[in-house]
């Protein structure tokens, strides 16, 4: 297959004179290597000239050393591509439904799930109605019927349909236990909590948590405990070993005043430091938590603060996104979905150490460099991080539901240049 959006040497320096050259670097407040455009490369996938965006459907794959994107049309069709960290190389892998067997009546909107490695090196993740046809055509005569699980293998390239998991609802995310290898799911638009057994194909719905909003992210923690939120956002725990549900007693920490919206709707993003006992989360109220797993019980919670200082109310700041570097800082986006701060029509991208609580903005991106970054990072072996982007496409060469978009995948070292 020949690789149409791979960057050569010419068309890296070519975006380095043209769209990157409107990078402003902000100046840092510390004494730490500055981070500019040469610490970044974006990639466009090829093969796929319909792609409109990816949504966070990313994941990385440590023992074969390749990262796994997700992107979509955002009507009905979506690719699978791979990154192969060794070679540098990104290309197509087919189209899911194509893969998969999917007949005509079983369409998916997108993948909105992580890919995430189960103990057994596959790539799990789900689907998703993801337009407006899950949402108005509630008879289903022609709408969503329901989402799947899915398995890919990367060494045998070999994709499988594992089932579908609950009927009418989507998979928003999934995390699988790295001990058992279950899957927990959260559906659209009802909210259940649902696990899932491959080995044995056995679904336990464990109920509705939400109600309005369905929050998008769940985790696990590194003994295979996962977690979510429920509608007072208080964190509710699915213990590995005995199954059962413990509710935290207190809220996440929120901002004074926040909007029961915003409030009520939980974590956006998480990134894991186990060697360090911690798993930093984003929520939608604009919050930077630390969270302290224990093997029995929920554990405690730290308030970083917010992801942004600025004059707007301070949780109305759009992120929905985190990565952890292997400096120990954590690093994400602020703005997009229409969404930015008083900068104006432009995503941020912060620096932030846990251990200090200090923030530093790093880099300012146009819109048409980089307009949403949806789903947390994830890092290689070399300490490259991965986030599934998307640009403004002022063309209109791909449209949906949430603007006219060209997704790209981001590629980011704070240690060391990369062009």
């Amino acid at each position: 297959m020949k690789h149409r959006g791979l960057l050569s040497s010419r068309s890296v320096r070519k975006v380095g004179a043209t769209a990157l050259a409107a990078f402003a670097v902000a100046t840092s407040v510390s004494a730490a290597e500055p981070i500019t455009e040469r610490n970044l490369r974006f990639l466009e996938y090829p093969g796929f000239p319909e792609a409109h965006s990816s949504w966070g459907s990313i994941g990385y794959s440590a023992r074969h050393n390749k990262v796994f994107v997700g992107v979509t049309d955002h009507r009905e069709r979506n690719a699978l591509y791979e990154y192969d960290v060794a070679t540098k190389t990104l290309r197509l892998v087919g189209f899911v439904a194509e893969m998969a067997g999917l007949r005509g009546f079983q369409w998916q909107g997108k993948i909105h799930t992580y890919l995430v490695e189960g103990p057994d090196g596959a790539m799990y993740f789900g689907t998703d109605g993801g337009n407006s046809r899950q949402d108005l055509l509630l008879d289903h005569p022609h709408g969503y019927g329901g989402g799947f699980f899915f398995r890919w293998d990367p060494a045998s390239e070999r994709l499988t349909n594992l089932g579908m998991a609950l009927r009418y609802e989507s998979l928003k995310n999934i995390a699988v236990d790295g001990v058992s290898g279950r899957l927990y799911g959260v559906t659209y638009p009802q909210a259940h909590l649902v696990i899932f057994d491959p080995t044995s194909n056995h679904l336990r719905d464990l109920g509705r948590l939400m109600a309005f909003h369905v929050p998008r992210t769940l985790f696990t923690d590194w003994w295979g405990n996962a977690y979510y939120v429920d509608w007072r956002q208080r964190l509710v725990k699915v213990e590995e070993d005995t199954g059962r549900l413990v509710f935290a007693r207190e809220a996440l920490p929120a901002f004074p005043g926040t909007p029961g919206n915003f409030l009520t709707t939980g974590i956006t993003a998480f990134a894991s430091d186990q060697a360090n006992g911690v798993i930093y989360l984003t929520t939608y109220s604009s919050k930077v938590l630390a969270f302290r797993p224990q093997r029995r019980g929920i554990g405690s919670v730290s308030d970083l603060g917010g992801v942004y200082d600025g004059t707007k109310a301070h949780w109305d700041y759009w992120c929905r996104n985190l990565a952890l570097g292997r400096n120990g800082k954590l690093y994400y986006f602020v703005g997009g979905h229409d969404r930015y701060t008083e900068q104006g029509d432009k995503v941020l991208m912060m620096e932030m150490d846990p251990a200090t609580r200090t923030k530093r903005l790093l880099l300012t991106f146009p819109l048409d460099v980089l307009l949403d970054v949806p789903g947390r990072g994830v890092r290689d072996e070399e300490g490259n991080i991965y986030f599934a982007a998307r640009k403004r496409d002022p063309g209109a060469r791909a449209t949906g539901e949430s603007g006219s978009s060209i997704p790209r995948l981001m590629i980011f070292n704070p240690e060391r240049e990369l062009r």
